[in-house]
């Protein structure tokens, strides 16, 4: 039986039932096996409290047999549900069924004194979502002012009070303010920045602030809403300015600030006084300059120190502690640091030796001063034997006092030795080179008794170049022991024609604008030069102009005597400047009675003469039109006796151009 009553009390997944099922059947099971009769009351009152189960509440108030049916007493059920239910044991008010579905005892919300007011609702064990039963009915549902919304209680409120939600706002779709309005949510304050811009502009849902405030569409000064009120303002320890704020600040930040000091008008350390502004650090040199007197407006550093008004020595300042000091390594002196430094930097530092009275070494010895490298040359001689106090290098060796051979020291460990291509030779450096530097060098060759090729080989030393006249000549046969260049080169023993070698290849040939000719070169030039050349015009049988054209040898100059003669009709080959030129044109009259001068007939500085009355060219009247006349002439025209020196009825005629007279 017990197995069957167990059954009706577990669903099948084994999950516990309604207890108020269980409670029944316990009570009918403890009813039905262990009733008894009432105990009898001698005196008509039962202290109920002896049973373990005190009346209080609407219990009090219940008769005896509301709860112990049939006269039974002993063994009538404790818990509510025996009898608060709809198949309980008594007449007890029963559980509703719009009663919130739930696995709660009765007593985990009710007290006995009634079923309402409920002292506390266990959400632990209630079935359901919290709708179902928060729906204004059977608990309080969602106000008339609650955000319009789809989400579920549990969304944003807890089980334990509805305020201090936490509003999802991923779902909302509408704008902050039809929200954040004041009434169905907190809205702006009543200092919140004038603006019609919508929450989110500045906000974010996860909390009012930080906010990311969207200067852009501002047109109003900063202070306007900066004023400490609406928005932060100035601090206390502002810099006292009248001026806006994005003079210096920016909209992304108040720091870093760019502060405008081109309105500044007064004194740096009127601000700069480590209240307002920055000031002079702890360790800061001791002045009363102001700033501006080494600093500027842009940074603190770099500082140009102003040394213009130091009175005092550079040590005063300069001594590690209110400025850079000497350094460790620095050369022990008391000398003040101006003797070699300048108030422009530390370094160049030109060092005044001239007070020096010890050695170069006594500081030079690596320790104290730079001392000498490691493949200095090994000597005991003092530093300025060789060096300057300007620098290292140049430095001038003296030789004069070395005693030994060059190559005791030039021998490529102590000092420089020969370099690979050195000429092979055992004799002294000095022999061709001199204690001021390698190069120039002189070589001896007045002790060579060999062959210029037997060191000129292009091993041992320079050798003849691929382009070289072909010859086994040797070198001093055209060069000279001084220079390659220039070269005499020895055409005495030359028995071939001059083209044999100057081809073009062996050695210089014609240039492009030669002379055409087949000609040998020594015709023309000489082997001492190529010019001045003497041309032999004895063999020419061409014309002049034919050479004389301007391309192949020169050719009339611009100002010449327009004339299409030959060069040689006015010029001869000896030179151009003596000119002889005899008429020997038929149109020639032949020579007059006076000497004439070429620009008697030619007016102008060509050959073709312009006649004075061309009519009658070529008769004399040509010229002498003019002269004639007709009385004498027994009033003939001009035109026909225009040859003056024509026969009339004569056989001589009576004029001639030697001697115009009528005679």
């Amino acid at each position: 039986m017990w197995k069957q009553i167990f059954a009706k009390t577990t669903s099948r997944t084994g999950v516990r039932r309604n207890p108020a099922w269980i409670l029944i059947v316990l009570s009918l099971v403890t009813v039905t096996c262990f009733a008894q009769p009432a105990p009898t009351v001698p005196d008509g009152k039962f202290d109920h409290f002896s049973t373990g189960f005190p009346l209080t509440g609407g219990h009090r108030q219940a008769a005896c047999s509301d709860c112990h049916m049939r006269g039974i007493f002993k063994g009538t059920s404790r818990q509510c549900a025996a009898c608060h239910t709809v198949n309980g044991l008594s007449s007890a008010s029963k559980k509703p069924v719009t009663h919130i579905d739930s696995t709660d005892f009765c007593e985990d919300c009710h007290t006995s004194s009634g079923w309402k007011p409920t002292y506390k609702v266990d959400h632990f064990s209630v079935i359901g979502s919290c709708a179902s039963c928060h729906n204004g009915r059977t608990a309080p549902g969602k106000g008339q002012n609650h955000i319009t919304s789809g989400n579920n209680c549990d969304d944003c409120h807890t089980t334990s009070t509805f305020s201090n939600a936490v509003f999802d706002h991923t779902q909302v779709t509408g704008t902050c303010s039809s929200c954040h309005n004041g009434r169905t949510a907190s809205g702006q304050s009543s200092n919140h920045i004038r603006t019609s811009a919508q929450c989110d502009d500045c906000h974010s849902t996860r909390a009012w602030t930080p906010a990311s405030f969207d200067h852009s569409g501002v047109t109003a000064g900063c202070s306007s809403c900066h004023n400490g009120s609406s928005a932060t303002g100035k601090p206390a320890k502002h810099v006292t300015t009248s001026a806006q704020c994005d003079t210096c600040h920016t909209t992304r930040a108040w720091t870093p600030a760019s502060f405008d000091h081109s309105a500044v008008t007064g004194t740096c350390s009127s601000c700069h006084n480590g209240t307002s502004a920055t000031g002079k650090p702890a360790k800061h040199i001791t002045t009363s300059n102001d700033c501006d007197t080494c600093h500027s407006n842009t940074a603190w550093t770099p500082a140009n120190f102003s040394h213009n008004g130091i009175t005092g020595t550079c040590s005063s300042c300069h001594n590690g502690t209110s400025a850079a000091g000497k350094p460790n390594n620095h050369v022990t002196t008391s000398a003040q640091c101006d003797t070699c430094h300048t108030t422009n930097a530390w370094t160049p530092a030109s060092f005044d030796h001239s007070a020096v009275t010890g050695t170069c070494s006594s500081c030079h010895n690596g320790t104290t001063a730079t001392g000498k490298p490691n493949n200095h040359v090994t000597t005991s001689a003092q530093c300025d034997t060789c060096h300057t106090t300007n620098a290292w290098t140049p430095a001038s060796f003296d030789h004069s006092a070395v005693t030994g051979t060059c190559s005791s020291c030039h021998n490529g460990t102590t000092a420089t030795g020969k370099p690979n291509n050195h000429v092979t030779t055992s004799a002294q450096c000095d022999t061709c080179h001199t204690t001021n530097a390698w190069t120039p060098a002189s070589f001896d060759h007045s002790a060579v008794t060999g062959t210029c090729s037997s060191c000129h080989n292009g091993t041992t030393a320079t050798g003849k170049p691929n382009n070289h006249v072909t010859t086994s000549a040797q070198c001093d046969t055209c060069h000279t022991t001084r220079a390659w260049t220039p070269a005499s080169f020895d055409h005495s023993g030359v028995t071939g024609t001059c083209s044999s070698c100057h081809n073009g290849t062996t050695a210089t040939g014609k240039p492009n604008n030669h002379v055409t000719t087949s000609a040998q070169c020594d015709i023309c030039h000489t082997t001492t030069a190529w010019t001045p050349a003497s041309f032999d015009h004895s063999s020419v049988t061409g014309s002049c102009s034919s050479c004389h054209n301007g391309s192949s040898a020169t050719g009339k100059p611009a100002g010449h005597f327009v004339t299409n003669q030959q060069c040689n009709i006015c010029h001869n080959t000896n030179n151009w400047t003596t000119l002889v030129f005899r008429h020997s044109s038929t149109a020639y009259p032949g020579d007059h009675r006076t000497s004439l001068s070429c620009v008697d007939c030619h007016k102008t500085n060509a050959e073709i003469v312009p006649w004075p009355n061309s009519a009658y060219q070529p008769d004399c009247a040509a010229c002498h039109a003019g002269d004639y006349r007709p009385g004498k002439h027994e009033n003939a025209t001009v035109s026909t006796n225009r040859n003056c020196a024509g026969t009339c009825h004569k056989s001589t005629p009576e004029h001639r151009v030697s001697d115009r007279s009528w005679d």
